[in-house]
């Protein structure tokens, strides 16, 4: 974990709700797909845990979405100002399990740590398959920048108004070799039934501190409690236990 502060270079609406915020700082700690950024924002108590979307050099991607006041203030940062940030927390996908064929699923604000996920394979030669998941066409965001990176990318809406009708699950190819989701919990679930191979999943959880020590985000697993925050927030598709 590393604390200092980042200069907001752009912070971009890409709908009527998501935005892309590019910062440049010290992103050394930033080590693997899947880690997350603690921000802290002036006049809120705790920070905000957002996800680390992409790293090239010394820029950071964060894409966020306005829920409530501490992201409602984020999405009023210009160009020029400056955030406190702790990065290189969590632990990140592990990607010597991918084989040769990975599958992303991604659903909402779960998809933008799936693209750097992304982008890391194709480096290594993988042919990946991506399917996103929105509730409606108006929603959609990175589905031409996963094409680019030569991802075939699928793309899945609840109201049919664009793509495959329904869930990710609904567009579950049938061949591949491992998986990576990211979403909300309900799709995690959808996804752990229906998946045929291993694979890797992202909770999403409020927290306290973001780095283990107010235990907060504990859960309970097959392999015992584990904090989202520390121990996660990727968890093997053979660890969770699903809580009634």
């Amino acid at each position: 974990m590393l604390q200092s502060i980042f200069t907001v270079e752009e912070n971009f609406p890409l709908t009527s709700s998501v935005y892309r915020m590019r910062l440049t700082g010290d992103t050394s700690a930033i080590t693997a797909p899947g880690q997350f950024v603690n921000l802290k924002l002036d006049g809120f108590y705790l920070r905000r845990p957002i996800s680390v979307s992409d790293v090239e050099g010394d820029r950071l991607t964060i894409i966020y979405k306005v829920v409530g006041s501490g992201t409602e203030a984020m999405s009023k940062f210009q160009g020029g100002e400056k955030l406190d940030l702790l990065t290189g927390l969590g632990n990140g996908y592990d990607l010597t399990t991918a084989g040769d064929k990975p599958l992303l699923l991604g659903g909402g604000v779960g998809v933008p740590p799936l693209y750097m996920l992304a982008k890391e394979l194709r480096k290594m030669g993988r042919e990946v398959e991506v399917v996103l998941g929105f509730n409606t066409s108006r929603e959609i965001f990175y589905e031409a920048q996963f094409n680019a990176l030569g991802c075939r990318t699928v793309v899945a809406t609840a109201d049919g108004s664009y793509g495959v009708k329904g869930f990710v699950t609904d567009a579950l190819p049938e061949d591949y070799s491992y998986f990576y989701a990211c979403g909300p919990e309900p799709m995690l679930r959808a996804v752990w039934k229906a998946t045929k191979t291993s694979g890797q999943m992202s909770f999403e959880e409020r927290m306290g501190c973001g780095f283990g020590a107010c235990m907060g985000c504990s859960c309970k697993t097959l392999t015992g409690y584990k904090r989202i925050c520390k121990d996660g927030p990727v968890m093997r598709k053979e660890e969770i236990l699903w809580e009634k």
